[in-house]
């Protein structure tokens, strides 16, 4: 199995941006998603900024994909959703139909991300025709989804799982962060840059529960499948997907690939910002962690 890094969801400050991706090109991961996929107002990495970015990374020997935004408004998000199409060197990875429209039309192969929603074996089909030649499981579905996909799936089409990173559940028109501030999405004076892991939601109790990201929302847990590369690779599992966080990252990675090397890896559920979640692979609630009889009590957020 290889290592992918997952867009990054948040809006980080361009020296932020330029800081991970320089650290990105010597961690042991094989493939690398660059891209904006929630807000097209979060624009302090350009177009050009971003081919810079994937010319270094391929450069350092790393496959590159450019990632999609997984909810189009107006028809600036159009143009530029063409023109990432229409890039002529890396691969795009499709987060919306729209995408996958504009890239069948021009016989381009791609990357289905997990907002496409591919639920059966029939969809994957329909796209694989279309030119999908990878693709990542929904975030809601589980293992046994997956092999039953699995066992009626098109040949020589990977698939990929997000493994790690607090979960992207739902998008809307309305901004969130900006409303926690009182502010019209218009003018929402870019306050996502305050919340480099997105903003948590508690319940009335204290448990975190949400997260808001934006025009995005995401669970509060962080998905982590450390525990499960063996079942992973089982269920056919070709990429396991990383999403960054802005902390511990690194660390992140190494536990990763010294698990695929069936070498010591460090627990990273004390890595997650506030806890950490598998209860989609397992077919259970999703906020649900269990393993060998361990649950997400006891540890503290970070």
């Amino acid at each position: 199995m290889k290592l992918s890094i997952g867009p990054i969801q948040y809006y980080w400050s361009r020296d932020d941006l330029i800081d991970f991706y320089r650290r990105v090109a010597d961690w042991p991961v094989d493939v690398v998603y660059l891209g904006e996929t929630v807000c097209s107002k979060r624009r302090l990495f350009r177009f050009d900024d971003w081919m810079d970015t994937a010319h270094r990374l391929r450069d350092a020997g790393k496959e590159v994909v450019l990632s999609t935004l997984a909810l189009l408004e107006a028809e600036s998000e159009l143009k530029m959703l063409r023109k990432i199409c229409a890039n002529g060197e890396f691969r795009v990875e499709a987060n919306d139909i729209a995408a996958v429209r504009l890239l069948s039309s021009a016989d381009v192969l791609f990357v289905a991300g997990p907002t496409v929603n591919i639920y059966n074996a029939a969809t994957l089909k329909v796209l694989t025709d279309a030119g999908l030649r990878r693709w990542v499981l929904p975030l809601e579905l589980g293992r046994d989804t997956l092999v039953a996909i699995q066992r009626e799936a098109p040949d020589g089409v990977e698939v990929e799982l997000f493994a790690w990173g607090r979960m992207p559940l739902a998008m809307s028109a309305r901004c969130y962060t900006a409303r926690a501030h009182e502010l019209p999405k218009d003018d929402c004076q870019y306050r996502c840059l305050d919340y480099p892991d997105g903003l948590t939601l508690d319940t009335r109790e204290g448990e975190a529960f949400l997260t808001i990201n934006g025009i995005q929302t995401q669970s509060a847990l962080s998905c982590n499948l450390l525990a499960e590369i063996d079942d992973t690779r089982r269920a056919g599992v070709d990429l396991l997907r990383i999403s960054p966080q802005a902390r511990h990252m690194e660390r992140i990675v190494m536990a990763f690939d010294a698990a695929l090397r069936d070498r010591p890896a460090e627990d990273a559920r004390r890595l997650a910002p506030v806890g950490s979640c598998n209860g989609y692979w397992r077919e259970r609630a999703g906020m649900d962690y269990r393993h060998h009889g361990q649950s997400n009590a006891g540890l503290p957020r970070t």
